[in-house]
């Protein structure tokens, strides 16, 4: 397959630095795992929501405080219990009796980078709260409707093993998430260091933001102008046709998830350095986009396992 670099300007020098320096201060602090902070790059660039899914202590929320620092954006973490209510996300409102009104308090939504910890462990009511503030970027509240803040980036953790008193989230909620990742184990280096160096949580007390809310939207902008070629796209629309027939599949990738799986691939190949995308970019990002969306059947392979036969199963012509 043949790409067709694009002609428009990449990033300016400034802001193409400050990208590297902002990854590498994140790789300082989530050690060993480049490609899954890559990932998470990418869905903000992507204007996405990243879903940290993994067991407890292998850093997702280390993660979520690492790009939240380096970003240097307003940040709020939300630990989603039993007995979070919606109002404790989205805000209420209160009647002002001097005013003779109501005057709403925002609550922690209302802020650029939102990290919500164990999303599972709130009821769905709760869980759909966040429905509309991620895929419109608002929250509507009493028959008012109230901006969020921009950028406004989403990232949620959860654990996949200890599921007493969670509550799974809907695939409607899922969709939601441009991508889903697990960091896994470190290496045997990546193990050792913070045990003989600093604690990670002073770190990251200590980074220096390296992004600012005009640089983030600037970066949103230069993924729009990566070039993707007809055949790239070709090959975007047979993977999502081979999720809907393949084996084990009982619902496949929507349109929906074609056009996230091609941005992010916008989004990688800009952190890469180019101005256009390879299928390998494609290649790179495809179970992390699909395999949150894709249903398997009953008796079938997980739907990671379903999301690397889908990706081997159509060549690249």
């Amino acid at each position: 397959m043949s790409a067709i670099p694009s002609t428009r300007p990449m990033l300016s020098e400034g802001l193409a630095d400050a990208l590297k320096r902002a990854q590498a201060q994140v790789n300082a602090l989530v050690l060993g795992k480049t490609h899954e902070v890559r990932l998470a790059f990418v869905a903000l660039l992507s204007d996405g929501h990243l879903l940290i899914e993994d067991l407890p202590g292998l850093g997702k929320t280390t993660l979520a405080h690492a790009l939240a620092a380096t970003l240097g954006l307003g940040f709020q973490r939300v630990q989603f219990t039993s007995d979070l209510l919606p109002a404790d996300v989205l805000g209420v409102s209160v009647y002002d009796a001097q005013a003779r009104a109501f005057t709403f308090h925002p609550g922690p939504v209302f802020t650029n980078v939102l990290l919500a910890d164990e999303i599972n462990r709130a009821p769905p009511r709760t869980q759909s709260a966040l429905l509309e503030a991620m895929a419109e970027h608002q929250v509507t509240l009493d028959g008012a409707t109230h901006a969020l803040p921009t950028p406004f980036f989403v990232i949620a953790t959860q654990n996949p093993v200890d599921l007493s008193g969670t509550y799974p989230l809907p695939d409607s909620q899922l969709d939601r998430f441009l991508l889903r990742l697990a960091l896994g184990y470190p290496n045997p280096a990546s193990d050792r260091e913070p045990l003989a160096g600093s604690d990670r949580r002073t770190l990251i007390a200590q980074a220096l933001p390296l992004l600012s809310a005009e640089d983030v939207l600037a970066l949103r902008a230069a993924v729009n102008d990566v070039h993707a070629s007809d055949a790239l796209i070709d090959y975007v629309q047979a993977l999502l046709s081979r999720s809907r027939q393949h084996p084990g599949v009982r619902v496949g990738l929507s349109p929906r998830a074609g056009i996230a799986l091609l941005r992010a691939a916008r989004a990688y190949a800009l952190l890469l350095g180019r101005s256009h995308v390879l299928p390998e970019d494609v290649q790179a990002l495809f179970a992390a986009v699909a395999a949150h969306r894709l249903v398997p059947e009953a008796e079938a392979a997980s739907a990671s396992v379903l999301a690397k036969a889908i990706l081997h199963a159509v060549p690249v012509d």
